[in-house]
């Protein structure tokens, strides 16, 4: 095999594992949507390599909302429970992202947001800003949005105190 096969074959591992990731979460949050008697459609992808899963709905979300909880704690709470299902089943540790009545993809868009105010400000004044806690998910999104902005940051505290500190160049 050349190396170009050899990554190929490997990167369709990778999305096959995922995939298959997706499918058990998919099959453990369909039980806990039925004793819950909840109504949502179930959405599988595979991004930033990890699997996605999200519930949906048709109708306006409020039964879902009781799913995420205040600040996505319940969100937050379930997806460990999933990650742990699919561990039982793969015996594999999963990075597996669960989102609800999409709360995940629009926290994303404001801490995108957040991240590249606070980076713009840090440029300005060039001082360090101490951004408030937040949880692993919501620093990862303001990494990500401050070296788009061409700065660097580092988390720092302990969970579940832990922060970004935005730096500048």
């Amino acid at each position: 095999m050349t190396e170009g096969t050899t990554s190929a074959a490997a990167e369709g591992d990778t999305l096959s594992r995922l995939e298959q990731e997706g499918e058990i979460a998919a099959d453990y949050l369909e039980g806990l949507l039925d004793i819950a008697d909840l109504d949502g459609d179930i959405d599988m992808d595979v991004e930033a390599d990890r699997a996605a899963v999200s519930i949906i709905s048709d109708v306006a979300g409020r039964d879902l909302q009781k799913l995420v909880g205040r600040d996505g704690e319940v969100l937050e709470a379930l997806q460990e429970l999933t990650r742990l299902a699919v561990h039982r089943e793969t015996g594999d540790r999963s990075r597996l992202m669960l989102d609800i009545a999409g709360y995940r993809a629009k926290k994303r868009e404001e801490l995108s947001e957040l991240g590249a105010k606070t980076a713009a400000e840090v440029k300005s004044s060039g001082e360090p800003v101490k951004m408030k806690a937040m949880t692993p998910f919501e620093r990862k999104v303001v990494h990500d949005a401050v070296k788009a902005a061409g700065l660097r940051s580092e988390s720092e505290g302990e969970e579940p105190e832990r922060f970004v500190v935005v730096l500048p160049a």
